[in-house]
């Protein structure tokens, strides 16, 4: 016991002091650079010229603290769906409900701009809301229909093509030069984040992690069997149902401000249950939003700083890094088969007793 808590306690330090030093090193770098002293200097308001405060205060500031709570909502997003889906691979972006939300915000914004109108944060996020709950909803009406859960996965990476075609038609095809400007925050990026979106990021992300930190334990009884979880008192219904409209709100509340982001959902949820050498709720969803925090600014400060002034998809980056986790992670849990074998013994573990998804109720 002693030596599993040390451990927790170690990844939960590594994690802070990480977290730290990408906080203090994205203010730092830039096509602007300042050191150390300067930055604190203007934090601590006690000088600095009027250009570089303006830069902290009202680009680089925002702009980290954005990143880094969108960062760790969109990885406890990814860990609802994987307990919801019993599976490692399970994400928003995988999913398609990333996209879904995407192309609710950008028909709203389109809209809106054409009539000369400016939409408020709170739009964005509803529409986002609802593109993600349509999206899942699909995902959920498939599941009913299907017995194998690389089949769901494939259904939801189609639902996110299509999704994103539509935007990009949208998009590309738009007149108005605000309209046409989205074009960045279609790829992704965090760099339109302001004070004002932050506190409506900050409210609704901090409601929705503290939600699901409540639910560390009906979610740890889940991860044992719905029977166990049953045997406990929990009503499986009204859990999925919550755990569907928090991974909704989490992955929205991403795409309305920074568009969609990839493979962060996967794969900061794997490294943190290997960091930690656990899968317990408790433990898991704190230490996600924390990597979740690490892993976004860390792709962040690349993004903005490798090829400055030029700056890169957060996507991206995002991509470039989580893409090998999650294919190492695929390869590791495959079990070894002969050439010419089905597939169903590899993906035997997605398989409930009668044959079904693990989230499917037996007829």
């Amino acid at each position: 016991m002693k030596r599993e808590t040390r451990r927790y306690g170690i990844a939960f330090a590594v994690l802070l002091v990480l977290l730290g030093g990408l906080l203090i090193w994205n203010l730092n770098a830039g096509s602007f650079p300042m050191t150390a002293s300067q930055v604190l200097a203007i934090l601590f308001g006690q000088g600095g010229d009027e250009t570089a405060s303006r830069i902290v205060w009202d680009i680089r500031l925002p702009r980290i603290l954005g990143a880094a709570l969108l960062g760790g909502a969109l990885s406890i997003s990814g860990f609802l769906l994987q307990t919801f889906f019993a599976n490692p691979i399970a994400s928003p972006f995988v999913l398609g409900i990333s996209s879904g939300a995407k192309l609710t915000v950008a028909l709203t914004m389109i809209f809106l701009l054409q009539r000369g109108i400016l939409s408020n944060s709170f739009v964005l996020i509803g529409s986002a809301f609802v593109g993600a709950m349509l999206s899942m909803g699909f995902v959920l009406l498939v599941s009913q229909k299907i017995r194998r859960m690389s089949v769901l996965v494939i259904c939801g990476i189609m639902v996110g093509y299509i999704c994103s075609a539509v935007t990009d038609f949208a998009v590309t095809f738009a007149e108005d030069a605000n309209i046409v400007n989205l074009h960045n925050w279609s790829v992704g990026s965090f760099s339109g984040i302001t004070w004002s979106n932050l506190g409506v990021i900050a409210g609704t992300v901090g409601l929705a992690v503290l939600w699901a930190f409540c639910l560390s334990k009906p979610m740890g009884a889940y991860q044992l069997g719905e029977s166990y979880a049953q045997s406990v008192g929990v009503s499986i219904r009204r859990f999925r149902v919550e755990l569907i409209l928090l991974s909704s709100v989490l992955s929205a509340c991403v795409t309305a401000f920074a568009g969609p982001i990839s493979f962060v959902g996967i794969a900061v949820p794997h490294l943190v249950r290997t960091l930690m050498g656990t899968s317990k709720p408790i433990l898991v969803i704190p230490g996600c939003f924390l990597g979740g925090a690490v892993f976004c600014l860390f792709c962040d400060l690349v993004a903005r700083t490798v090829f400055a002034p030029v700056e890169m998809s957060i996507s991206s980056v995002t991509a470039l890094f989580g893409a090998p986790i999650v294919i190492y992670m695929m390869v590791r849990r495959a079990k070894p088969c002969k050439w010419g074998e089905t597939d169903e013994r590899v993906l035997s573990s997605d398989r409930t007793d009668d044959g079904g998804l693990p989230w499917q109720t037996p007829h």
